[in-house]
Order: C-alpha cells, then structure tokens, then sequence
C-alpha cells in the first residue's frame, strides 16, 4: 500500500492509522503493531517538522508491505538529503539538556533494520521488522 502524504501531522496520523489497519490484517501481535507505528510516526515527523518545516505544500510517500516474515515500510521525501542511519547514538541525557533528539535511536530499537539511498532528488528511508513466531503470536 503506497499513501501520498501532505508534510503535516495529520497526515502523519493518517500513515500510522493505515499502518496499523494494515498490520491487525496480517494478524500481527499489538506488540508488533506498537513497534511498526512508533517507527513510521517517528520517521514521517521528521521529514514534516525537519525537511519540509511544516510546509503543507510539500508531499511525501510512504509505503507498507509484507514479504514473508518481513514487515517494510519505505519514506520517500524530496527534502534536503538526510541520512538518518549516519545519526550517532545520543548519550544518555542530563537534567541540563532540552527533550528530544532520541527517535532515530528509537526507531533503530524497535526496527530490525534500517537502509537509506538517495534516489535522484528524493530520500528513501527503508525501515524493516522481521517478524518472529512464538507460541500465540505473530
């Protein structure tokens, strides 16, 4: 499923709202379904709040799909090129420091893994969740 996405946060919730619809349908566990959201919700306010400040002109895309025991979701924006697997780890935060700056490291916990190419004018972030079996889950 492929959704072309207006950079604001509603359209933001409206990706995870169809992520999650998306994930119950592969009858995957809520666990799953939590991690996959958080990650897609992550990435896609970014590309909102930090490639296209906020400008509901710009577009995105995302896209879901499952390939076996394989969740992907891909990102596709035309923002200035940004490679968010380069991102460092954050040390851990001091009373001193401003909130924030942890969702790529979130985003690498609860993924399995995650690719990024620059394809012409246009970032490509590809998230990944391998899905394991275990006695009543998915």
């Amino acid at each position: 499923m492929t959704l072309q996405l207006h950079a604001t946060p509603e359209e933001v919730m409206r990706a995870v709202d169809a992520l999650r619809d998306f994930a119950r349908a592969q009858c995957l566990s809520e666990k799953t379904v939590f991690d996959l959201a958080l990650a897609l919700e992550e990435c896609a306010s970014n590309i909102v709040n930090h490639a296209f400040k906020r400008d509901a002109g710009q577009k995105f895309s995302v896209t879901f799909d499952r390939n076996g025991s394989d969740i992907f979701i891909e990102l596709r924006d035309g923002g200035p090129c940004f490679d968010p697997t380069g991102v460092e780890c954050k040390p851990c935060a001091s009373e001193d420091e401003p909130p924030g700056g942890w969702g790529i490291q979130l985003v690498h916990y609860y993924m399995d893994a995650l690719h990024y190419t620059r394809d012409g004018n246009e970032n490509v972030l590809r998230l990944t969740k391998r899905l394991t079996t275990q006695p009543g889950t998915t």
